[in-house]
């Protein structure tokens, strides 16, 4: 399954490379559109394609400087550039910054479908030549495992810091990488869910890491988390930590809860709670928190005998303008204009 980003500024060629590479038989994971070169920059970062197709002349950042830009983050992205003739030799200096093919406009359905064969091809070729042996993972895992199960954290730290020496010394890149910790955190919790005695849900989220060393990171934290989660389900509390944090937050939104406070509620370390909290609602707790105060403060605006300088502190708001900011910041409105919307004056 391929992540496939198409940047292109020109709205009928965008739709239809998008109608192309959907025809193409190739089995896609997702295919996500941009209108240039900046925000192509920003989806990759939020979630990495193996395959980009970028129009050459974009406004806010043209596809000369995105391949670049790209080839210096993750080189394994396979990138196709399209372009019209005119843009030949401009586009010829994107060969530098690792571009495998080049489409001249209009695209034809067999271009593309050539072009997609050839970076699955070359997909295929780098995933081999990163080859780290099943024996191997499965050797590490059943010890990840034996150690999470009778809650032995040093020979949990062993196990990781044996595979993170090891895998270092394959000088695999980013891509191959978290394919592999992938894999490896996989086979941890199908093992200890072959126990059946409690339900261990994958929460390794890798897809938009920014490097090495965040990747193991994440890695390691989630498998502190597991032998964490496995502590607090043998106490008997089989309540979702993460759920357990949000009602906390629900019930005190009226004051600065820090997240060491929430953490130190449900029995878990600050940073391992921290890495949970983001790997299972995809915000940060500062994040969340904000959303939910807003959320209550639209719910209390829309009640004509709330005065809007109580709501501040109802929400958590000691400094009124902060909340007037924030408020604007997430909805679009003040909170005057707001109450204005709802016919309330």
């Amino acid at each position: 399954m391929y992540r496939i980003l198409i940047a292109d500024d020109e709205p009928m060629i965008r739709k239809g490379l998008e109608k192309l590479v959907g025809q193409s038989g190739q089995p896609l994971a997702s295919l996500r559109l941009a209108d240039n070169g900046l925000e192509a920059l920003r989806q990759i970062r939020e979630e990495r394609p193996d395959f980009l197709f970028t129009d050459i002349r974009m406004p806010k950042m043209d596809g000369l400087e995105l391949c670049r830009q790209v080839s210096e983050m993750d080189p394994d992205i396979q990138i196709v550039v399209v372009s019209g003739y005119n843009d030949f030799e401009y586009a010829q200096k994107c060969l530098s910054y690792g571009v495998k093919e080049y489409l001249l406009k209009p695209v034809s359905k067999k271009a593309v479908e050539g072009a997609l064969s050839k970076l699955v091809s070359l997909h295929a070729k780098q995933k081999s030549q990163a080859f780290v042996s099943v024996k191997k993972l499965e050797q590490w895992a059943v010890q990840a495992e034996e150690a999470i199960w009778s809650l032995q954290q040093e020979a949990l730290q062993a196990v990781m810091a044996e595979a993170k020496q090891e895998l270092s010394s394959y000088r695999l890149k980013l891509s191959h990488l978290v394919d592999v910790l992938g894999e490896f955190s996989a086979l941890l919790n199908q093992k200890l869910n072959v126990r059946d005695v409690f339900t261990f849900t994958e929460r390794l989220q890798l897809h938009d890491v920014a490097g090495e060393e965040e990747a193991w990171i994440r890695f390691e934290a989630s498998l502190e988390l597991l032998l964490q989660d496995l502590k607090i389900k043998r106490k008997g509390k089989l309540k979702d930590p993460v759920e357990e944090a949000k009602q906390y937050i629900e019930d005190h939104l009226a004051e600065d809860v820090s997240l060491e406070e929430v953490a130190e509620r449900i029995g878990l370390n600050a940073s391992y709670f921290s890495q949970l909290f983001k790997q299972s609602t995809q915000e940060t707790f500062v994040q969340y928190r904000t959303r939910r105060r807003i959320e209550l403060a639209k719910k209390l605006l829309a009640q004509p005998h709330y005065r809007i300088t109580d709501i501040s502190g109802e929400v958590g708001y000691a400094d009124h303008p902060h909340f007037t900011k924030t408020f604007k910041k997430y909805t679009g409105f003040l909170p005057s204009e707001y109450r204005h919307k709802l016919g309330i004056e």
